[in-house]
């Protein structure tokens, strides 16, 4: 029976156990609680694989080619989307994520798509405790690390992405322009653009301070889903990449080279300390 068919329908507040006071929760923790099963089983709904395979274009696969990547950890897989891709474009991917709930949504896709997932349930935090092995990329799309609320978490998790990474490796992450939002309120426009392209879903910024953006996913069914996330200025992001150790950082625009007002920001931050010589100096 579908909660539109009960006929006492939860509240889809209390199904994601926010509390009396959702804006209030502000814990990196707390995602697990946030991607129940319901929601997870809507998110590709709120995705829509064809239409942002037609929004991406080959963007990732460009990037990770010219950059001699071929084993990629997909540290945020969610339903699969990028993990799959990259698989039938021929790259050795490992697909992990802290919600259960995502991966086996994840695994069951790549199995719809003819792939086979390895993955693995890890927190970014402790991801080298839970992944093995030195990548020549680690991808963190989909706005995921937007759910890490302390400042000590964003940087233990740079720094574990850092470590896994092979000499010359790559990290590509992404996040909403939460400049816009900051600058201009919650009423500033649709919170989908061209990373979440269902139709099915209408996606909106309910409440936003410096240290929360909560958005809403109202689906065609009825359901009604929140997620809080910590609300990241672009060059913040770009700061702590290079004080973690990233030698040099080049971000892109909705998949474009400058920033004006995009709806969502990519940063691709190299390992590689590269020595500039100094002809002079002979």
């Amino acid at each position: 029976m579908t909660l539109t068919q009960h006929s006492q329908k939860p509240c889809q507040d209390d199904l994601q156990n926010f509390g009396d006071a959702p804006e209030q929760v502000r814990d990196t923790d707390h995602y697990q609680q946030e991607y129940v099963e319901e929601f997870t089983d809507r998110w590709d709904r709120l995705i829509d694989w064809k239409a942002r395979a037609e929004a991406e274009g080959d963007f990732y696969i460009r990037i990770l080619r010219e950059h001699g990547a071929r084993s990629v950890l997909d540290v945020a897989t969610g339903t699969g989307f990028h993990s799959v891709s990259l698989l039938k474009e021929a790259f050795d991917v490992i697909s992990a994520d802290g919600s259960p709930n995502m991966l086996a949504r994840a695994f069951q896709n790549a199995r719809d798509h003819g792939q086979l997932l390895r993955t693995a349930q890890a927190d970014w935090r402790f991801l080298n405790r839970d992944i093995h092995g030195e990548f020549d990329a680690v991808i963190c799309l989909g706005n995921s690390f937007t759910h890490l609320f302390r400042e000590s978490d964003r940087r233990k998790s740079l720094a574990e992405y850092y470590a896994v990474l092979k000499h010359n490796g790559l990290l590509i992450l992404d996040h909403r322009n939460y400049d816009r939002l900051l600058d201009q309120g919650v009423a500033v426009r649709s919170g989908k653009g061209n990373v979440y392209c269902g139709k099915d879903v209408n996606v909106s910024p309910e409440h936003v301070d410096e240290g929360l953006a909560r958005f809403q996913y109202a689906f065609s069914d009825g359901s009604t889903y929140h997620l809080n996330m910590f609300p990241l200025r672009h060059g913040y992001v770009r700061r702590l990449m290079n004080e973690v150790g990233f030698q040099k950082i080049t971000s892109f625009g909705d998949y474009l080279p400058g920033h004006h007002d995009p709806d969502f920001y990519v940063h691709v931050a190299e390992k590689e300390y590269k020595f500039d010589i100094d002809k002079t100096a002979m």
